[in-house]
């Protein structure tokens, strides 16, 4: 039977091939999310004298997400065997160590990056909880080049042409991550929130691949498939560089500026290519004779 995200490809080139660990390392993610929300539910997203439920649940759901996506993703970087199982393992590492640091710290009502409430043991967890974000950001970078020879996009190149574009935005991401370390906080001017630059930045690992991998299902010429890749991803990138100008300027990405309507222009330049993309997949997919898989 084929897998579920099989796409015609051998096992060496599908999606989720051969990742179980990250696979289950990003759904604990899911899971500890799923646990936060109970507890929210039951006794309030606040805990004295500094922690906040809420932010442990976006953490842990975020970053399954993201982890699921490399999983997906690391199969096509082509990397030697030994390498490859050197990247899951630190990257399961680096992600359970962060599940552990932002859950326990939240609930015993702590910080766990920047407390102000904590003992000298908390704010040695602030600073392991740093390190181990530097490590997720080398491992980003690791991946990111390995994806970036010209031999990996042979196989399948409209996916890694948008995974090149989503670890290009990933830079964003970086770049903010590293602001709140070295301002020990999110925040920027009068209400700035590097945050939103630094999920949008980390998000683009699933949005801008998924265009590719709905064009590889249509039988339009690859040229117009590669511009509808490029133009999507074009557009979070135009949207990723608005939200970034805003938060710069200490302003809130809700605040009406040409900054917000630089990034609204580009996520709907984005939704446009993915409509495109989900309509040209769908008129091919119906077509599809019984028995064949359509993902």
């Amino acid at each position: 039977m084929k897998s579920a995200l099989y796409n015609g490809h051998d096992g060496s080139h599908s999606m989720f091939s051969g990742e179980r660990v990250l696979i289950w390392t990003g759904l604990a993610g899911f899971v500890l999310a799923a646990f936060m929300a109970v507890y929210m539910a039951l006794y309030g997203s606040r805990v004295l004298p500094e922690g906040n439920v809420e932010s442990a649940f976006s953490f842990n759901a975020a970053l399954g997400i993201f982890i699921l996506s490399i999983a997906a993703v690391l199969p096509l970087a082509s990397m030697g065997s030994r390498s490859r199982k050197v990247y899951r393992w630190m990257l399961a590492f680096t992600g359970g160590a962060a599940y552990l640091l932002e859950s326990v710290q939240h609930l015993r009502g702590i910080n766990p990056r920047f407390t102000q409430a904590g003992t000298d043991i908390d704010r040695i967890a602030g600073i392991v909880f740093g390190l181990d974000s530097m490590l997720l950001i080398v491992l980003v970078v690791w991946l990111a080049a390995a994806f970036y020879r010209k031999s990996v996009l042979a196989e399948r190149p409209l996916v890694v042409l948008g995974i090149r574009y989503g670890f290009l935005s990933t830079m964003a991401a970086v770049v903010a991550g590293i602001g709140m370390i070295a301002l020990q906080s999110r925040y920027t001017g009068a209400s700035g929130n590097l945050i939103v630059l630094h999920g949008l930045g980390f998000h683009a690992v699933q949005t801008l691949p998924l265009l590719g991998w709905l064009l590889e299902k249509s039988d339009d010429a690859q040229s117009r498939k590669v511009r509808l890749v490029h133009a999507g991803s074009i557009g979070w990138m135009l949207a990723i560089a608005g939200v970034g100008f805003q938060t710069a300027s200490g302003m809130s990405v809700a605040e009406l500026s040409p900054w917000t309507l630089t990034a609204a222009a580009g996520l709907l330049v984005w939704l446009l290519a993915l409509g495109t993309a989900l309509r040209k997949s769908v008129t091919v997919t119906w077509r599809v004779r019984p028995g064949v898989s359509k993902l």
